[in-house]
């Protein structure tokens, strides 16, 4: 009898054990002082019933003032009041379900030092941000490579789409090579675990919002890579993906409420078209499937009307910041989320974090389309709140057609001056993020054929035209390719791991072609942080006349005269023609060469010019 009692209470204790491992709480903690202090707690917990219990807490300061019990007996949401007084600790949920009670630990921290470590401080047209993958950067740390127990076990450098073992510890290793070439802000695909079988190493597929991908290190490598990015006078951008999760993230493998996800009768996939959501013809029926249907189907779509599912996403992006140190969001597939839960969670963001800077992906096409997905003055029903988009205008019908079409009254280089007539559609076009690929794109240097010339132009114009400029890692090594299929975008920049045979980072593993490019991003990324016209200076263009294009950057202080001549002869450029802003400057200095300049001199074709005017 003995031994039966002694068995039963063993195994007793081992289920409760168990059990007591299986609570999970999200978010994992909170802090206080937060203007966000009613937190609503996703709890969940396999086993049967669980919601039916009750749910206690005792702590000075903080109140459970509300039990929602979902519809999946696996979930409670919990509403919590962290009140002004509440000083940190550790907060016990106590869970009792019959005769069973178990205690979850939740912590409730001490804010982030703003002080001691600057955070949340946002970016702006001072900045030069630098989009990598980190999986195709450079591994850091190769124990990290697999991790057992994961889904995807690919490691194999030899496919682009099986993962190579990029990290964040690889990220660390060249923050001073970043910084060097002139980079202020780095801005990583998503790090967020995503525990998918296939097609992991793009980040965009997550599974669990609350942590950190350990293939990159886990929460520890993140913060540390915060930190040593922002002891060196830099910023981080954080990759944010509001509209989808991974078809294996526990949410949906284990709904919480009925409605969690949009789901329709057979699978229904996004139209893509994003005329529809501002379209006054549009029909009610596309609306629905642009906004609510997948945008893969390994990627299922969020319902964000749903409270907790707002909730839930909201929290997780104050979380993020304050828990990693993040200085702005990036946020994926902007334009198919629903825009009014976007404008409520980019409010929760700018209350509790007043200059932090949030930019939208808008793949759109049409001046008018983009704009109307952030903040302008378009006299429609919606008002966006987004601070900026990702400015696919001018690169799309900008300086692409400026380099690769021949001019003419609407063609070539006009492109580019009529797209930035258009600025007036927003309500500030110095925040529009601007660049010249992506992960999604082809490669620039592709683009235009290899052309050195055409190239060393597109540059030229990225670090000096309005809006905030942003590079893809490898543009200053001549990385190449094109985005069909997307995996040929993302090769690894080599000398990221020990087995490279060539070092890109540094300047004797680079050919003299790709030595003269980086040198020509660097000096010019770095000159543009002291140059008060291109920080924080005005724009002033002139229509382009037989594919000569001049624009200016300028301020009280300071006046640069951008000539771009994309024609396929000598052009003569005359001051005098420009006397808008050329009065009183008789001539200047080219700031990538410091050649001296008259106020009349020639450009040869297929060359752009950076002139500092001097009186």
């Amino acid at each position: 009898m003995k031994k039966i009692w002694l068995t039963t209470a063993v195994s007793f204790f081992i289920i409760c054990k168990i059990y007591s491992q299986t609570i999970n709480l999200y978010p994992t903690n909170w802090w206080v002082d937060m203007k966000w202090n009613k937190v609503q707690l996703l709890v969940r917990d396999t086993m049967p019933g669980f919601n039916t219990g009750a749910v206690t807490v005792s702590y000075p300061g903080v109140s459970l003032v509300k039990i929602n019990r979902l519809d999946n007996p696996h979930y409670y949401a919990l509403d919590v009041v962290i009140s002004p007084t509440a000083k940190s600790g550790v907060v016990k949920f106590i869970f009792k379900n019959g005769t069973h009670s178990r205690a979850v630990n939740w912590p409730l921290n001490k804010r982030r030092d703003g002080n001691k470590i600057k955070f949340a401080q946002g970016i702006n047209s001072a900045d030069l941000v630098y989009l990598l993958m980190p999986d195709r950067f450079s591994n850091g740390d190769p124990a990290n490579d697999k991790i057992a127990g994961m889904r995807d076990q690919s490691l194999n450098r030899d496919s682009m789409y099986l993962r190579h073992g990029g990290d964040l510890q690889g990220v660390i290793n060249h923050l001073d090579y970043l910084k060097d070439l002139g980079v202020t802000t780095v801005w990583m695909t998503p790090v967020l675990e995503n525990d998918m079988p296939n097609r992991t190493e793009h980040g965009y597929a997550v599974t669990n919002h609350y942590k950190v991908d350990p293939r990159f290190g886990g929460s520890e490598a993140y913060k540390k890579v915060s930190d040593e990015i922002h002891k060196r006078g830099m910023k981080l951008i954080q990759d944010a993906v509001y509209n989808h999760v991974g078809i294996r993230h526990f949410t949906v493998e284990d709904k919480p409420t009925k409605d969690w996800l949009h789901e329709w009768p057979s699978y229904t996939q996004t139209t893509y078209k994003d005329q529809v959501l501002f379209d006054p013809h549009a029909a009610p029926s596309q609306t629905k499937q642009m906004s609510d249907g997948w945008f893969t189907a390994q990627m299922p779509d969020m319902n964000q009307a749903n409270e907790y599912v707002a909730n839930f996403l909201i929290q997780n992006a104050i979380w993020s910041v304050e828990e990693f140190g993040i200085d702005g969001w990036r946020i994926d597939t902007y334009i198919y989320n629903d825009l009014q839960f976007m404008n409520r969670c980019n409010k929760a963001l700018y209350d509790e974090y007043p200059a932090i800077t949030l930019f939208g992906e808008t793949w759109v096409h049409g001046v008018a389309n983009q704009s109307y997905f952030c903040e302008n003055i378009l006299n429609t029903k919606f008002k966006s709140n987004l601070g900026a988009t990702t400015d696919f205008q001018s690169l799309f019908y900008g300086i692409q057609p400026a380099l690769n079409e021949k001019f003419g009254w609407t063609e070539g280089v006009t492109k580019l001056y009529n797209t930035a007539a258009q600025d007036f559609l927003y309500k500030d076009p110095s925040k529009e993020v601007i660049f010249l690929d992506n992960h999604d794109l082809p490669r620039f240097f592709s683009v235009l054929g290899e052309d050195t010339a055409k190239y060393e132009m597109a540059l030229k114009w990225l670090l000096t035209f309005r809006g905030i400029p942003q590079m893809y890692y490898g543009m200053e090594i001549l990385m190449t390719g094109f985005s069909n299929p997307d995996g040929l975008v993302r090769s690894d920049f080599m000398g990221g791991w020990k087995s490279d045979g060539t070092n890109k980072f540094i300047a004797a593993g680079r050919t003299d072609k790709e030595n003269r490019i980086f040198n020509l991003i660097r000096g010019l990324a770095n000159y543009r942080k002291t140059s008060s016209a291109l920080t924080f200076g005005k724009m002033m263009q002139y229509i382009p006349e037989d594919g000569l294009y001049i624009y200016f950057r300028y301020d009280p202080k300071q006046t640069l005269m951008c000539i771009m001549n994309c024609s396929d002869t000598t052009k003569d450029v005359n001051f005098n023609k420009y006397s808008d802003r050329t009065k009183g400057f008789t001539g200047g200095r080219e700031v990538v060469t410091n050649k001296a300049m008259s106020s009349q001199f020639q450009i040869p074709a297929k060359k752009m010019y950076i002139l500092e005017l001097i009186k």
